[in-house]
């Protein structure tokens, strides 16, 4: 019965504060950008940059807090896999609006 738990020895479970710790960072992360939103003290487009460096944060939150990704060599194949799908997502999305734009371009002009 020891040996089933030795599967999962290389892996680094968070503690409750850990966890409570991540939480709150992401609670103040939402609430700021809840803020950020209601008090209209930004322009259009400096309310979206801040929108979306907050989510970006948030998104590091997650990965550390609970996700539990570090540069450690045990998160190793786990942290290149998650920087395979983030590039691959940005060049689907940037490609996107590329191509977009560009069909934009050349249907107006005629």
């Amino acid at each position: 019965m020891a040996d089933a738990h030795t599967a999962h020895s290389g892996s680094s479970h968070g503690s409750v504060g850990s966890y409570l710790t991540g939480f709150v960072i992401s609670v103040v992360l939402t609430a700021a950008a809840f803020g950020v939103v209601m008090a209209h003290s930004f322009s259009p487009s400096g309310t979206i940059a801040a929108i979306a460096i907050l989510a970006a944060v948030q998104v590091v939150v997650h990965l550390v807090f609970f996700l539990h990704m570090n540069t450690s060599s045990e998160q190793r194949w786990n942290v290149m896999a998650f920087v395979f799908t983030v590039t691959a997502v940005l060049i689907l999305i940037v490609g996107t609006v590329f191509i977009m734009h560009d069909t934009a371009i050349n249907m107006m002009s005629r």
